[in-house]
């Protein structure tokens, strides 16, 4: 819709323009012969209108411009976050959190100079073009013949510009992510940095790298300065040639002057588009390079629509038989139901042809060495990770917006909110039970944090084991308020005592005898030791 009033828009300036030019020649021709103002009334009045017209046109161009850039940028904007949710919440975010905060924020502003000027201007030369060249075979065939001659060297040097512009852009754009990412790196660990008295190090690496974007800013600066020169040379010399040509042919008197007057105010607009195609090239350059991994980054991303719920055609009857189907009528479904999982990650399967049966009431140990998929599985199984095959929770097969509604989780890092603890655990709950917080903070063996603390940002104000057992009781807080059916713990005491983790592995214990089924990703012997199976996780590919 808006490219096509775009071209409609471009279309009724273009035709302002000719309109201009021609009623101009006509007036300036009028009052060289020495004609009254009377005389010359209609050219006054074309004049006047035309020149409203032309920038009423191109005020309406902007417009559509600036709309078109917020648009796409907030749908790009917009799937860049949901890619990034989907990646970074199975731990499989393979970009540094700098490089994606870069790129969404300066990354995507940028696009501006190429949705909001390039584009745009592409249309516009795109119409305009063709409009003048028209117009000067008609009017004047020698110089429309000229005009189509040299006009093709406009774009020779935007090509052989372009080339030298982009590479030195995408060093710039990288220069840009290195500074991001370092200065990241530097506040996040801002803290422990001030503790061994290594602060001030960091301030030359910073001061090095700012100095390095710099050099590669003006480096840009400097191709496109000098870009803009040689298509502003060709185009004078282009034009050039054609003013020679009409002038020689005014003396000649082969002409006359209105029409010589109008050819020479034309020329230069048909010049005009496609010098402005490589200036606002040049201005996108930036946008041009974000904009390449935008893409990527969206390329690499799992689809939005997991392929996790079967069709009723082609669901196999164990899965989608109602529990009364079962040869023991009396036995319920079991709690989680895999069949030929696959989980792939980069586009790799790291858990490949998966298939089992968990009842609730247990406890479930996922184990395997590093790599191997055991957080991939997880993300699966909560809905944040695509995968092919079947997953049925309660004897129901659920798709990736289920479970996330039927899951309760908790992941390896904390990730705690600002405020009050209670509201902390119970986030979400739109009105929080003090009976659950109780039992959840119990089970979590949350006892060494006084009640009504108000948590900093990402629990600010707790030791690493306390974040990770209110994390816990976050995550079983859930589960007892939905009545989840399955929770699911990524190394929940990773950063637990001895002490600690006995304390947490019978709350644990308690849940499950609850009619929960408890699936923990652990490498610790005593969580394995007390679970009631294990699941142990080969890489794909090699027999289990």
């Amino acid at each position: 819709m808006l490219l096509a009033a775009g071209g409609l828009v471009a279309l009724a300036h273009v035709g302002a323009i000719v309109a201009f030019c021609f009623s101009a020649a006509q007036l300036i021709a009028g009052l060289v012969e020495g004609r009254g103002l009377d005389d010359l009334g209609g050219p006054v009045i074309a004049t006047a209108a035309s020149v409203l017209a032309r920038a009423l046109t191109q005020a309406a161009l902007d417009a559509l411009a600036v709309r078109g850039a917020a648009r796409v940028k907030s749908q790009l904007r917009r799937r860049v976050l949901d890619a990034v949710d989907a990646r970074g919440a199975s731990g499989d975010r393979d970009r540094p959190s700098a490089d994606i905060a870069t790129l969404i924020g300066p990354g995507l502003d940028a696009l501006d100079g190429y949705i909001g000027r390039y584009l745009p201007q592409l249309v516009l030369t795109a119409v305009a073009t063709p409009v003048v060249v028209g117009a000067l075979l008609i009017a004047d065939a020698p110089t429309g013949i000229a005009v189509v001659l040299t006009l093709p060297l406009i774009p020779l040097f935007m090509v052989l510009i372009g080339w030298a512009t982009q590479a030195v852009q995408r060093r710039q754009w990288q220069a840009l992510t290195t500074l991001s990412r370092g200065f990241l790196e530097v506040v996040q660990g801002l803290s422990t940095l001030m503790i061994f008295g290594r602060q001030h190090r960091q301030t030359e690496r910073i001061a090095a790298v700012t100095e390095q974007y710099r050099r590669r800013t003006m480096r840009v600066l400097r191709v496109s300065f000098l870009s803009s020169f040689a298509l502003e040379l060709a185009a004078s010399l282009s034009v050039a040639i054609v003013a020679v040509s009409v002038g020689v042919r005014l003396i000649d008197g082969v002409i006359a002057l209105a029409l010589g007057l109008f050819v020479l105010v034309l020329v230069p607009e048909a010049y005009l588009p496609l010098r402005q195609v490589g200036a606002q090239y040049h201005a996108a350059a930036e946008g041009l390079a974000a904009a390449e991994e935008v893409l990527a980054l969206l390329e690499r991303a799992p689809a939005s629509a997991p392929a996790l719920a079967p069709s009723p055609e082609s669901a196999p009857a164990a899965i989608m038989a109602p529990a009364d189907a079962d040869p023991v009528r009396d036995a319920p479904p079991p709690a989680l139901r895999l069949t030929d999982l696959v989980v792939r990650r980069a586009g790799r399967p790291v858990v490949d042809g998966l298939s089992g049966a968990w009842p609730a009431g247990l406890l479930l140990a996922v184990t395997g060495e590093s790599g191997v998929g055991k957080s991939s599985l997880l993300a699966a199984l909560r809905g944040a990770l695509p995968a092919e095959g079947r997953i049925a929770v309660a004897g129901r097969p659920a798709a990736a917006e289920q479970l996330a509604a039927q899951v309760a989780w908790a992941g390896q890092r904390p990730d705690l909110t600002a405020g009050p603890l209670e509201a902390v655990v119970a986030l979400g709950a739109a009105h929080p039970d003090a009976a659950l917080m109780r039992r959840a903070l119990q089970l979590a063996a949350v006892d060494d944090v006084p009640a009504g603390l108000v948590l900093g940002p990402g629990g600010d104000g707790l030791s690493g084991g306390q974040a990770q057992r209110v994390a816990i009781a976050r995550a079983i807080y859930r589960a007892l308020d939905r009545r989840s059916p399955l929770v699911l713990l990524d190394e929940p005491t990773s950063a637990l005592d001895a002490a600690a983790e006995r304390r947490v592995i019978a709350g644990l214990r308690a849940l499950a005898d609850e009619g929960v089924l408890v699936v923990v990703v652990t490498h610790r012997p005593a969580v394995i030791a007390a679970a009631d199976e294990r699941l142990a996780l080969v890489p794909a590919g090699v027999p289990a």
